[in-house]
């Protein structure tokens, strides 16, 4: 057989963390900015980058985004997540960890992410959660704004860790959204689209991932796909 390359998505797909990034942004907005903006934040987050989320409240706010103020706001957002991350309940969705450890066990298929969180937050969130060492590389919003533009960057680095060419057959895009399923088409990839997070099966079905699951409870049902 040949090798296959999963990569994940992170909030709604992997874990759930209680709203921890979207509470520390608010925090972030008024500490920073002197800004109360509630409960709720005034732009989509689901499937986007932490950069074009940004850009979103700096308009909003009638922030200039700058790259100096775009860095300061980054910044300042990862370094309140260890204080918003214990906070909440953040959990694993549904048979995330035999997945993983299955997915770990098998010689021929290799996983690594493909989020919209910078890869600072995505180490906080996944570490908060036990689950960061499962991956060795991905690509994050730190090397683009653009979720369609991250696949590139995820094979090259597949390629450089792992030395392999991974063709686009072999390569499952596996998201809880329709930018991730839209990601996985952008490079030709295979898609599972999973409805752990804010879209239904039907939702997501309506964007013809190769395939949609409820949750991953079923192990062997995800591997079956794999393979």
């Amino acid at each position: 057989m040949a090798d296959s390359l999963l990569l994940w998505d992170i909030d709604g797909t992997l874990v759930c963390t209680d709203r921890a990034g979207e509470r520390s942004l608010l925090l972030m907005i008024r500490e920073l900015y002197g800004r109360d903006l509630g409960e709720k934040l005034p732009v989509s987050l689901q499937g986007r980058t932490d950069v074009s989320i940004a850009r979103d409240i700096f308009k909003f706010l009638g922030i200039e985004p700058t790259p100096e103020e775009e860095k300061r706001f980054m910044e300042g957002y990862v370094a309140r997540l260890p204080l918003t991350l214990p906070a909440g309940k953040s959990k694993l969705h549904p048979g995330i960890r035999e997945a993983l450890d299955a997915v770990h066990a098998h010689p021929e298929i290799h996983q690594g992410l493909l989020t919209g969180n910078q890869k600072e937050g995505a180490r906080l969130k996944l570490s908060h959660l036990g689950i960061w060492d499962y991956f060795e590389f991905g690509a994050y919003a730190n090397d683009s704004h653009d979720r369609n533009a991250l696949g590139p960057f995820a094979l090259a680095r597949a390629k450089e860790k792992l030395g392999i060419d991974f063709p686009p057959e072999r390569v499952f895009i596996i998201g809880d959204t329709p930018h991730d399923v839209a990601c996985g088409k952008a490079i030709g990839a295979k898609t599972i689209a999973v409805a752990t997070g804010s879209f239904s099966v039907a939702e997501l079905e309506a964007c013809h991932p190769t395939h949609t699951f409820a949750d991953f409870s079923d192990t062997a049902a995800l591997l079956k796909v794999i393979l």
